[in-house]
């Protein structure tokens, strides 16, 4: 198992006991242009990949996600797994502006 395979298992191990959301992440997800559902972001971390990897993050070792909803849009999700529980640290839909076709790459 690789380091980012390991990763991912911690990551969704703690969000299968608890997922929390900064007000940060509340507030994005709440916006009129984003209304991103805490099911969608269940879907990224579940179903998604991780695009870019914070380990020296300095709320804890980190990491951007990917994903495509159920509503068939791109998601990304910054997260990082505590013992306990998964904490959203943001959430957004990526725009074309900055990212690639892909939405995994910046510009």
């Amino acid at each position: 198992m690789t380091e980012v395979e390991k990763f991912l298992d911690d990551i969704r191990s703690a969000a299968l006991k608890k997922i929390i959301y900064t007000q940060h992440a509340l507030d994005e997800m709440n916006t009129v242009e984003e209304m991103i559902s805490k099911n969608e972001i269940k879907q990224v971390i579940f179903k998604g990949e991780i695009v870019e990897d914070y380990p020296e993050d300095k709320r804890g070792h980190s990491c951007l996600m990917f994903g495509i909803s159920d509503k068939n849009r791109p998601v990304h999700v910054v997260c990082s797994p505590k013992k306990e529980h998964l904490w959203i640290i943001t959430t957004y839909i990526p725009s074309k502006d900055k990212w690639k076709y892909d939405f995994k790459t910046r510009k």
